[in-house]
């Protein structure tokens, strides 16, 4: 579980302006929030106990300071909840409702109990109840959109308390009294703004700051804002800034015109990579995410956020990459000034820049795991210093220190409709680097959306090749987590649209997937018939390799289907077709899997023979785990044949071979395996 606390609306002082930890104001509604914890709820009333977790709601405006008061709170209550505390955002910077099912897979993932790539919402908001059915945790809600995402999240666990953080009431869920925030009482803004000022500028005119506090309506957001404007300018009179925002004619609330105010004193270059990072995926920013909107270099736009941070409008991330925030309650505001002085052309400019530079940063991110390849190297050594990562783990940790960023890119991107190609070659390449760097399983949910975002952008443009591949990918992912008819039917869509292409690679992966899926669902006469019409196309095309391994699996389905004589038929082809190629291995394995077949078929005698030439093949191929299954073989049938001494001698070598044997690193095969493959971008991605 994780303790890394979300950013509050604006409210989050500087690291260097407060001591850690230490919380202003807020004592009345903290003290209430915690004794409605113990409030008796309706179900205790009357006599039944809670059939869920409590649930405390902050209700404010962004920019009250209420995620701040949730966060004190969580931490005051902590120690009542041995199992943690767990967070997630149900809204997007820009107010975009975050799916619930997305949510859902956050909290089961920092609770360590991943959920099946794809599931539907109602099984995962059951997955994460029934994780939380024995568990004494805080979960933080924050930025709630409506009552039906706290509702799908809570726990059936009276033991668990929920802190959800919303803009209004949340209509719905019931025995709720929610904490309504104002704005700070005059004290206490004052004091807030000494924490960047120091106390002398204060005492001087303890008035000013008075009406300074007020003018910001006692809005934290606003007063951290103010007094990052005046530790930013150590010569300016608290009445300076007084004076400029009571002169200010403009509407809204005082957050927006602090924001005016801190932009409009801004340099030039600062300004517009403040509005700019308004196009920021997640509002979270580093140095190449800000030089590529701004179209600058990456350590100009490091100290340029810097000194953003600096004056309340970015919260650094604590991470070993530099990160920034773009705190929720801006966002809007950021939003608006960027429609205001940019035009929409150079905004989609920035978003294509920010676009490109994330793409080679994914190409640099995979490339440098690609340690035995000299093109790999060559590439990389091509690239700017600014691109490239010092090492794999660097690489790694930068990958997923940007994965909600990254994925978000993807999302945007796709919704825009106007960057496709930029969308497609972004989303190949983090895929790749997912891959590269995770594996295939434990990226499986991030590759599923990606692959889905995939098929909305090959339907919309009409590209049946992409939406084959990414039919396959998605009937890959299903099939792995059981979803066997699913996947039948994401693999009968892919052969239409590969035959539409004139794709024989898609069309006969499709038609062999399709064999699988059958052969998964026991229908192993119409696994047999796929596997031969993917035979026919591979054999039409001289592809000897596929079509002896293609022999092996029309053997397996007959094999299943108890026809024998039909088995053994393909798997002497399998055999030929393997030797023909050289494939020793493979020959080995095919050599196995006849022997097997022979034995079901009560032919002991050729099962033997066919067992001693897979066992020297196997030899030959260096695979030591082969030739101790196939030693055990051997001794089952000496067993059967009343030779105990022969199977004895046969056992014991299998189990010296095991045990000398190392685990099987099967890394790689994850890495490699196609199952990820997205073939809807040139080959120099």
């Amino acid at each position: 579980m994780t303790d890394q606390a979300v950013d509050p609306d604006g409210v989050r002082l500087p690291r260097d302006a407060a001591p850690e930890g230490r919380f202003l104001g807020r004592t009345r509604e903290l003290k209430e929030l915690r004794a409605d914890i113990e409030r008796a709820g309706l179900d205790t009333l009357s006599g039944r106990k809670a059939p869920r977790a409590r649930v405390l709601l902050i209700a404010g405006r962004p920019g009250s300071g209420r995620s701040a008061l949730a966060e004190e709170l969580v931490r005051q209550v902590a120690d009542r909840y041995p199992d943690g505390v767990l967070r997630t955002r149900l809204s997007e910077p820009d107010g975009t409702r975050v799916p619930v099912g997305r949510a859902a897979r956050e909290l089961l993932d920092a609770l360590e109990t991943p959920a099946p790539a794809g599931a539907p919402e109602d099984e995962l908001t059951e997955a994460l109840r029934t994780a939380l059915a024995e568990r004494r945790t805080v979960l933080l809600l924050d930025d709630a959109a409506d009552a039906e995402q706290v509702d799908a999240l809570l726990p059936d666990n009276p033991d668990c308390l929920a802190v959800t953080v919303s803009s209004g009431p949340l209509t719905g869920i019931a025995d709720v009294r929610p904490c309504t925030l104002g704005g700070l009482d005059t004290k206490s803004g004052v004091e807030l703004l000494s924490r960047f000022t120091g106390s002398v500028r204060i005492t001087v005119d303890p008035r000013a700051a008075e009406r300074l506090a007020e003018q910001c309506q006692g809005q934290p957001a606003a007063l951290v804002l103010a007094g990052g404007w005046l530790a930013a300018r150590p010569k300016a009179a608290v009445a300076d800034l007084a004076k400029q925002l009571h002169t200010d004619t403009g509407q809204g609330a005082a957050v927006g015109r602090v924001v005016r105010l801190v932009h409009d004193s801004l340099p030039a270059t600062a300004a517009r990579t403040l509005r700019l990072l308004s196009l920021a995926p997640e509002g979270l920013a580093d140095p190449h995410t800000a030089a590529a909107l701004a179209g600058c270099s990456v350590e100009a736009a490091r100290a340029t956020l810097d000194d953003l941070a600096a004056h309340g409008l970015l919260h650094a991330v604590r991470s070993s990459h530099p990160q920034y925030r773009v705190p929720c309650c801006l966002h809007p505001l950021l939003h608006d000034l960027a429609r205001t002085h940019e035009r929409p052309a150079e905004l989609q400019l920035a978003r294509a820049r920010m676009l490109e530079r994330t793409v080679r940063l994914l190409q640099s991110c995979r490339a440098i795991t690609e340690t035995d390849s000299p093109q790999a190297r060559e590439k990389l050594l091509g690239m700017p210093s600014a691109l490239r990562f010092p090492s794999p783990r660097a690489a790694a940790d930068w990958l997923r220190l940007r994965r909600p960023a990254l994925l978000a890119a993807a999302r945007l991107a796709v919704a825009d409709g106007e960057l496709d190609t930029l969308a497609r070659r972004l989303m190949s390449q983090l895929v790749r680097a997912l891959v590269a760097h995770f594996g295939t399983q434990a990226a499986a949910s991030d590759l599923y959306d990606i692959h889905g975002l995939v098929l909305d952008v090959a339907e919309r443009r009409g590209l049946p090749r992409e939406r084959a591949a990414a039919l396959l990918n998605l009937g890959d992912l299903d099939a792995h987590t059981g979803r066997t008819a699913e996947a039948l039917a994401r693999y009968r869509a892919a052969l239409d649209a590969g035959r539409e292409a004139n794709d024989p690679y898609a069309t006969g992966r499709a038609m062999e997937s399709v064999g699988g899926a059958y052969l998964e669902l026991g229908d192993y006469d119409r696994a047999a018939d796929w596997f031969g019409r993917a035979l026919t196309e591979r054999l039409a095309r001289g592809e000897r390799p596929e079509a002896a391994r293609l022999y092996g699996r029309i053997g397996a389905a007959h094999t299943y289907a108890g026809r024998y004589g039909e088995a053994l038929r393909n798997w002497r082809a399998a055999v030929a077709g393997h030797r023909r190629c050289g494939d020793v291995a493979a020959q080995a394995r095919a050599l196995s899997e006849l022997a097997r077949v022979q034995e079901y078929a009560g032919r002991f005698d050729e099962s033997l023979r066919t067992c001693r030439e897979a066992v020297e093949w196997a030899g030959r191929a260096e695979d030591t785990r082969l030739q101790a299954a196939l030693h055990l073989r051997l001794a089952d049938s000496f067993e059967h044949l009343g030779d105990p001494a022969s199977a004895a001698l046969h056992r014991g070598t299998a189990e010296r071979m095991l045990a000398e044997e190392a685990p099987e690193d099967d890394s790689e095969a994850e890495h490699g395996d196609n199952a990820c493959e997205i073939r809807s971008v040139s080959a120099e991605d």
